[in-house]
């Protein structure tokens, strides 16, 4: 299978991922002049799906390093696949937040502090696990610098939402996007930890028995994300957050165009994550976790540049939304030289 063997590789992947994570969310407001979050949210979970397959029966079943994705998914611990499936369970339930709020709110709001929350929290629980696998963890006070720097900028962003133009939604909604983001952040900070405890994150070459590899796991995790959203989006759909319900016979209405848009969304997602897995050998799951969640500063750029999120907002938005534009870049350039 493919390994990355070196951090600078490590490095260059990790971008890679952060502009996987902070670019997926286009697909869902090109899927949004037309398509419900909820029922493009099916799209993205298939898509997911269908790309981790891909994954793991190519590039995790190429070559002699590792052990191949079959071989590796029948050695597999019930331990570890039931850690990975908890992962799965507990991202969907803060994704499906993080998607709603994204259609209240925007890109440039429900990412920076939604995602940008579970940079921070992530980052803790990531380490956390690191060492107790007795896994890479970076220098401490390098890693803690650069969390602080993308508090500071989730704050600058929380204000600059504040000051927002007219934009055809409620002040109630606004506040209610923001909360979903908020919510969705503080959740989503726990679900890498759970699946980095099913692999052995300091050797995927010969990893410990019961555990398993990078494409293994993307793959278990996707499979419990697909089974939990029959649960939490048929209740998202039944009770919405805004708008009227929706049906299972309006998603099998779609055309085939609207439905490939959001399958993309989840497979762009989904190579994101599978290089986070990928990459937690050389750089450390709290390296390379964090170095991913770098996502809000992405999706900041295309809501604000792209998308015109905050188009007529209040004199000195501007400022604020600059100031957090640095301050993560700050962030995660201590973040990357805590790994060195």
């Amino acid at each position: 299978m493919f390994i990355v063997n070196s951090y600078t590789l490590a490095v260059i992947l990790c971008f890679v991922i952060m502009l996987c994570w902070g670019s997926w969310g286009n697909t869902q407001k090109l899927a949004a002049k037309s398509w419900r979050y909820e029922l493009f949210y099916w799209d993205y979970v298939i898509g997911m799906v269908i790309f981790a397959l891909i994954l793991a029966f190519t590039l995790g079943s190429f070559g002699d390093a590792g052990r191949p994705f079959i071989a590796d998914l029948k050695q597999a611990s019930g331990s570890s696949i039931l850690w990975i499936l908890l992962g799965g369970v507990i991202f969907n339930l803060s994704n499906i937040l993080l998607s709603a709020s994204t259609s209240i709110a925007g890109l440039s709001v429900a990412f920076p502090l939604g995602v940008g929350l579970a940079l921070v929290l992530g980052v803790v629980n990531n380490y956390r696990v690191a060492v107790q696998q007795g896994a890479k963890t970076g220098d401490v006070g390098l890693l803690i610098l650069g969390v602080a720097l993308v508090v500071c900028a989730i704050v600058c962003n929380g204000v600059a939402a504040s000051r927002k133009g007219e934009s055809g939604i409620s002040k109630a909604d606004q506040k209610k996007g923001i909360v979903l983001a908020l919510l969705a952040g503080v959740i989503m900070s726990f679900f890498s930890s759970f699946v980095m405890r099913a692999m052995d994150t300091s050797n995927f070459v010969t990893p410990a028995a019961g555990k398993v590899t990078p494409y293994t796991a993307i793959v278990i995790f996707t499979l419990g994300v697909l089974v939990s959203n029959f649960l939490f989006n048929t209740i998202v759909m039944k009770k919405p957050f805004v708008g009227e319900p929706v049906s299972y016979s309006q998603y099998f209405k779609g055309d085939c165009k609207t439905h490939l848009v959001g399958m993309l969304g989840g497979a762009i997602w989904c190579l994101g994550t599978a290089l986070s897995y990928i990459t937690a050998e050389k750089a450390g799951p709290a390296v390379s976790y964090a170095l991913g969640q770098g996502a809000p500063m992405v999706a900041a750029i295309w809501g604000v540049f792209i998308w015109k999120e905050f188009k007529g907002a209040k004199k000195g938005t501007g400022a604020l939304l600059a100031a957090m534009f640095v301050l993560f870049v700050a962030g995660l350039a201590s973040i990357v030289v805590a790994g060195l």
